[in-house]
């Protein structure tokens, strides 16, 4: 996977707890999406964002997670973008 275009974001993050697990994945050969690095850069910022997203993929819904995975799965896909 590419570097993310904000290097000076990317290098900074990855002096973050949660930065250094990224880079110790990417190192084993694990695809990072780029988004990470912006979510380790600025934690505060990001929270709400996070917690969105956990609730929209894993809270009470008439769909199950699984489904949630796919339907986002299949349009990341549509989207030329990894899930």
């Amino acid at each position: 996977m590419e570097s993310i275009f904000l290097k000076g974001v990317e290098a900074k993050a990855k002096e973050t707890p949660f930065g250094a697990e990224l880079a110790g994945a990417e190192k084993a050969g694990v695809p990072v999406p780029q988004i990470l690095y912006l979510f380790a850069f600025k934690p505060n910022l990001t929270k709400h964002l996070q917690a969105f997203t956990q609730e929209l993929m894993r809270g009470p819904s008439d769909l199950s997670p699984g489904m949630r995975e796919l339907i986002a799965a299949k349009t990341s896909q549509g989207n030329d973008c990894l899930f």
